[in-house]
């Protein structure tokens, strides 16, 4: 980002050529979309220009913080570039502190009646607390701690803080919602050379009074970031 600003600097006072390359990265800029430069090399997302840079030093000083100060009591999910590996990494270091197969383990879920991580004193022995996603299509029911419909006219709403807690062997209650967390609205990805989706992340399991397939004509699924 650095360099090309700079280069583009150069070319618009005629110091160097204005390339092709430049020049769209010059018209993105006025249209206030993400330059193609950028973009290639990031993570997946919608936002216009100015709420990128804004996540983007959300993102690094996330990260800066956590490097200077050590383990955080919660994590921010869309933070990471790849937050598969962040939570294989969660279930990895409690596997090898149990002397477990990976392959055996899996997330329970625990959905917290609060979505302000700083009401987190302290991080938890195993698993770990995940904050900053949005639930698109329904909203959680703090005092019935079920899924329900979305209030009149909201498209999004601030999901509550989950904890994920590696569990042996665990199975999922077919009576509850697998709820699919992506990182954009998109909700489309191809697989990576990892195997994973540049897009879906995991599934939530999310308590409700409601049959699952009733969330899944709604469509109501976790997002990481919103378009704005």
């Amino acid at each position: 980002i650095k360099s090309s600003c700079s280069n583009l600097v150069k070319a618009i006072k005629g110091e160097v050529v204005m390339s092709e390359e430049l020049d769209k990265m010059y018209q993105n800029i006025l249209k206030n979309l993400v330059p193609d430069l950028w973009a290639k090399k990031a993570y997946p997302s919608l936002k216009p220009l100015a709420s990128w840079v804004d996540d983007l030093k959300r993102r690094v000083e996330f990260m800066r913080t956590w490097l200077t100060t050590g383990k955080p009591s919660s994590y921010w999910l869309p933070a990471f570039f790849f937050p598969q590996g962040f939570l294989t990494a969660v279930l990895q270091n409690y596997a090898r502190k149990n002397k477990i197969a990976i392959d055996e383990l899996g997330f329970q879920f625990d959905i917290q009646a609060f979505s302000d991580p700083a009401m987190i004193e302290e991080a938890p022995e195993d698993g770990c607390f995940v904050y900053g996603l949005y639930i698109d299509g329904a909203r959680f029911d703090i005092e019935t701690h079920m899924l329900t419909d979305a209030h009149p006219g909201e498209l999004y709403c601030e999901a509550p803080i989950i904890f994920f807690a590696p569990i042996e062997n665990y199975e999922a209650d077919p009576e509850e919602y697998n709820m699919p967390v992506y990182k954009t609205s998109v909700r489309a990805g191809v697989l990576s050379t990892t195997g994973h989706s540049t897009n879906f992340i995991i599934a939530v399991d999310i308590p409700t009074d409601k049959k699952p397939d009733y969330w899944v004509l709604k469509g109501a699924a976790f997002l990481c970031a919103l378009n704005d």
